[in-house]
């Protein structure tokens, strides 16, 4: 018998709500919630089981008593469709995150890979609301990053909308020691089209990205940033850069007993291992 209980809703403007799972515990022993944030390809299943059919992190945080809610970005997965999706900007998911802290209370944001910037862009501007940022191989702010012309070949055409490619998947996503290949179906298949704007506004092309105006305003919010050793993009120096900048944490997951671990440690073998670990950081900051 499951130690929470789930229930589903939507939060901010039409078109552009974002659909909203929310797990009860049955004890709210920690009145902290905690908002998990998915990467780009990625909807907020990413969150609920692996591909291999393993405990995700959802459950497992709210058997632990913490309130939390996984969320499919505006124009993603339960969403629903939004016009002109290729070219649908970061504020809006913004907009919609920080609609949903609105409505259940300041929260810790759990942020994977391009959502990054949702979290540092949210506690730039909510501070209030924002108890702390965990970031899982997370996106850097548009400052600590170069300009890119439109016409390079790291920009992308905004007339259609990005679509991962299995070769891609695979190189990027699931390459790692500790992914279920045997599930590389299973998960595959979970994957949707993405925005190219905020592809663009990820790469800060044409200097296009999200900038924060002072990394002082996040002083006052615990901030930590988690990496593994076989994340192809997102190599120990980038993310300790990010970390340093937010003057945050900063912990490479071998360094703590957890080698093999890649882009995506919420589907791996090992997922609550790390779950264990992030907690237990919450936990010395109090919350």
């Amino acid at each position: 018998m499951n130690s929470y209980t789930e229930t589903e809703f939507f939060v901010g403007a039409i078109p552009y709500q974002m659909y909203v799972q929310y797990y009860r515990p049955s004890q709210d022993k920690n009145s902290v919630p905690i908002v998990l944030l998915h990467g780009a390809f990625h909807t907020g299943t990413c969150f609920v089981k692996t591909p291999d059919n393993r405990q995700g992190w959802a459950a497992y945080l709210a058997e632990l008593s913490y309130p939390t809610y996984i969320v499919d970005w505006p124009g993603h997965g339960r969403s629903g469709f939004v016009p002109n999706f290729p070219v649908m900007s970061y504020q809006r998911v913004i907009n919609a995150t920080v609609a949903l802290l609105q409505q259940i209370g300041p929260a810790v944001i759990l942020t994977h890979s391009m959502s990054g910037i949702v979290g540092w862009q949210t506690a730039q501007t909510h501070p209030q609301l924002v108890k702390a940022i965990i970031g899982i191989a997370p996106s850097s702010p548009a400052n600590l990053l170069p300009v890119i012309t439109k016409n390079s070949s790291l920009a992308f055409p905004e007339d259609r909308p990005r679509i991962q490619s299995r070769e891609d998947a695979k190189k990027y996503f699931t390459n790692s020691d500790t992914f279920p290949q045997e599930a590389f179906e299973n998960y595959f298949c979970s994957l949707i089209a993405e925005s190219a704007r905020m592809s663009n506004e990820l790469r800060n092309v044409e200097g296009l990205g999200l900038y924060i105006s002072d990394p002082q305003i996040l002083s006052g919010i615990p901030i930590c940033v988690i990496t593994g050793d076989q994340d192809p993009r997102h190599p120990r120096e980038t993310d300790a850069k990010t970390a340093k900048y937010f003057r945050g944490d900063f912990i490479w997951l071998p360094e703590v007993g957890l080698p093999g671990h890649g882009h995506l440690p919420m589907l791996e073998h090992g997922n609550l291992a790390i779950a264990d670990l992030f907690i237990n950081w919450l936990h010395s900051k109090g919350l």
